[in-house]
């Protein structure tokens, strides 16, 4: 993990949030409407790193990386996993309004009650799978760097552009995909070494 990128992500993220609070929310959000398949191919680019992509992206690891692909392909999807959990957490500690909404852009605290999601803005959960998953197949595959990182900035903006997030959430998003992502790779693997051995005793 860089270091000093984590360092720029977090200082954006400050950034952000002051400028978001000083001009009141209204010049940083959008409300863009797409239509056709400029709007299908858009929500097709959101989904990189969601629940349906990241399974995928592990089945494809498993058939064609013949090196340990078991083990590959549970370290991504499970990376991506903690890294929704983590967000789902940190958006619920941090109970921030989306934008067009009562109150938008305010940080009402935490509630852990399921009544929508037009208070979750903060961090993007988008965002931040699409960071987790580009951050674990680019650490297993590096030489394809440049199509993992072009669909997580993709995916990123494009929440943004069409969700009216705030550019704040989309940075601390991206972060919090990057660090437990990282994390992911430390934790995962000998988890699953240890139980693949302890089932495998068993058989």
């Amino acid at each position: 993990m860089s270091l000093t990128l984590l360092i720029i992500l977090l200082a954006v993220t400050i950034v952000l949030l002051v400028a978001e609070h000083r001009s009141g929310h209204r010049p940083l959000a959008l409300d863009l409407k797409m239509k056709g398949d400029i709007k299908r191919e858009s929500w097709w680019l959101q989904q990189y790193g969601q629940a349906v992509c990241t399974p995928v992206a592990g089945l494809l690891i498993w058939e064609l990386d013949p090196v340990d692909s078991g083990n590959k392909a549970i370290t991504v999807i499970a990376s991506v996993a903690l890294t929704s959990f983590v967000c789902g957490v940190l958006k619920r500690l941090f109970g921030r309004v989306r934008p067009l909404r009562d109150n938008a852009g305010k940080f009402l605290g935490p509630t852990f009650r399921l009544h929508g999601s037009h208070h979750q803005s903060f961090p993007s959960s988008h965002a931040a799978g699409a960071v987790a998953l580009t951050t674990a197949l680019t650490l297993l595959y590096p030489h394809g760097w440049t199509t993992f990182w072009l669909l997580a900035i993709l995916c990123a903006v494009l929440r943004y552009v069409l969700d009216a997030h705030w550019p704040s959430d989309i940075v601390a998003g991206a972060t919090t995909g990057y660090v437990v992502a990282h994390a992911g790779f430390f934790i995962v693997p000998p988890i699953f070494n240890l139980s693949y051995h302890f089932v495998m005793g068993y058989l």
